[in-house]
């Protein structure tokens, strides 16, 4: 954590908020009564499940809420004793990026898909700055090499879909800091990183804060990561302040029933137990997947990225197999191999089949046999579905059942992930991140596979969330021998699922035995600065 933030007049306060939307003739009030403040050069970390608003407060510091939709029936923000809450909104936008930065939850979202990097960096600094014209591209270049962007000139044109997750991530930051303000705010800033760039994001966090004396508020589901920078924290529930306390006294002596049921939601247990002599159900034979760095019109391609190399695998009925790595090792490529999404050399061995030597036609009876769960439900859900058709889209290809049977088998396999029958026919918007995770899960269960792969589930979701479907997970292998090939970044989910680990970087497997060796006493240097980087 970073040094002790010095006692003076907060640099931020925010009185008694409150936060309101207008629906026809009545109001909600997701957000009441909120006070909190931030100093120079202080960290203060805003804490909570998914909806308790964190995100809220955050938007409605920086006057991002959909006005006139929103509104605040009570309450005050003041920077530097300014009142930001009736600002005029032309004066609002020269302290939005100038004063206050902010940093998105997902880059990939919050980038302009169709803008390089150097443009979408120069337009916050010429929205600011006077005659930024003159060496902008320095400015920007700086500003990259500031943030840690390796090859920071050839990253000027570069589109964000061309960026790694810790590089878009970085250009968020630059972005954000563009113009040197005085507070910045990270909503969520290193979600779905994998654990050695999360270290270095919060890292760079740290050291430009030190240098610039920035103010900081970070909001994040991860205590890992408060404990480790945040001088103080605000614990919200349902919409409000519960808790405000020093980070250290907060995770020792933590006074509100809430605060303490979210320091205990960390992911723990044991996998599930085997039997002694396990089936074997799946395995590959020096799987390689290749993709063409550059296409000739008419030769064939000479140079290829090699993104998994001979990766010999095996999974047991009943068992878990963890795959973890950096992000870019050939976690998830692996895993679209196996399914036969991507096109691979090699073998791969599913009980008496061989899966790479079947045509389309053979396989789609398989298919229902190994199914997937991807890492973002709300991506993966269709929004033009309602539930019961997303869950029982699969039975409609894979069967031959009435629509009664179909509906019925729907009602089962959403009881058995939490999910009420009678919310079957709403739409995936209408349900929290948890919820969507459960319904993916039951379009995998409803076809009775064997295998699941499950593709970082648990990423985007808060602990309290997390650790209900570990458990879910969990019960269902148990119930119905099912067995998995588990991706994430978290160390703690895998070590409380998986039997087996194998750990992956540029593509190759680096080390691969029990979970409970590998993540404990691991033998290879590389998985040894994994378990460093992670603040599990």
């Amino acid at each position: 954590m970073t040094n002790n933030a010095p006692q003076a007049t907060p640099l931020l306060r925010v009185e008694n908020l409150q936060v309101a939307f207008h629906q026809g003739q009545t109001s909600v009030t997701p957000v009441s009564d909120v006070s909190l403040e931030i100093h120079s050069g202080e960290t203060l970390a805003l804490v909570g499940e998914s909806g308790s608003g964190k995100s809220l407060t955050a938007h409605a510091i920086m006057r991002l809420l959909p006005y006139p939709a929103a509104h605040h029936p009570s309450g005050s923000i003041k920077l530097d004793e300014q009142e930001l809450i009736d600002l005029p909104l032309n004066k609002m936008r020269s302290i939005r990026g100038r004063r206050i930065g902010m940093i998105f939850q997902e880059p990939m979202t919050a980038l302009n898909p169709l803008h390089n990097v150097e443009k979408q960096i120069s337009e916050v600094i010429k929205l600011h700055q006077n005659n930024s014209r003159n060496g902008l591209r320095e400015k920007v270049l700086a500003l990259l090499e500031k943030v840690k962007i390796p090859n920071a000139e050839d990253k000027l044109k570069a589109y964000p879909h061309e960026l790694s997750g810790g590089q878009r991530q970085r250009v968020m930051i630059a972005m954000a800091l563009a113009n040197n303000p005085e507070l910045l705010i990270a909503d969520e800033p290193t979600t779905a990183l994998d654990v050695t760039v999360q270290r270095e994001i919060l890292d760079l966090l740290q050291e430009l804060q030190a240098t610039d004396n920035m103010a900081m508020l970070l909001i994040t589901h991860d205590l890992g990561v408060v404990r480790h920078v945040a001088h103080r924290v605000a614990v919200m529930h349902q919409g409000k302040l519960v808790e405000t306390a020093e980070t250290a006294t907060l995770f020792s002596q933590p006074q509100h029933p809430y605060t303490q049921e979210l320091l205990n939601s960390d992911p723990t247990g044991t996998p599930v137990t085997l039997p002694e002599e396990p089936e074997r159900l799946l395995h590959t034979k020096d799987l390689c997947v290749s993709f063409p760095l550059h296409k000739p019109l008419f030769k064939k391609p000479s140079r290829f990225l090699h993104a998994v190399k001979q990766a010999n695998i095996h999974l047991d009925k009943g068992s878990t197999l963890g795959i973890v790595g950096e992000s870019g090792s050939g976690k998830s490529t692996l895993a679209m191999a196996i399914l036969r999404l991507l096109e691979s050399s090699g073998d791969i061995h599913y009980r008496e089949y061989t899966l790479n030597a079947l045509t389309e036609k053979q396989l789609r009876p398989l298919r229902s046999k190994i199914q997937v769960v991807f890492q973002d439900p709300f991506a993966s859900l269709s929004p033009r579905m309602t539930v019961s058709e997303i869950v029982a889209e699969g039975l409609v290809v894979h069967s031959q059942d009435s629509k009664e049977e179909i509906d019925r088998k729907v009602v089962e396999v959403l009881a058995e992930v939490g999910i009420s029958a009678d919310m079957r026919h709403r739409y995936p918007h209408e349900f929290s991140g948890g919820q969507r995770q459960r319904i993916a899960i039951a379009r995998a269960l409803i076809l009775n596979p064997e295998i699941i792969i499950l593709d970082e589930p648990t990423s985007a979701l808060d602990r309290a969330v997390q650790v209900q479907v570990v458990d879910l997970l969990r019960s269902l292998q148990e119930k119905h021998q099912l067995s998995y090939i588990f991706i994430s970044h978290d160390l703690k989910v895998v070590k409380a699922l998986s039997h087996q680990v194998i750990v992956m970087r540029n593509g190759e497997i680096v080390e691969t035995g029990n979970a409970s060796k590998v993540l404990v006493e691991p033998e290879q240097e590389y998985t040894q600065v994994l378990l460093e980087a992670s603040f599990a």
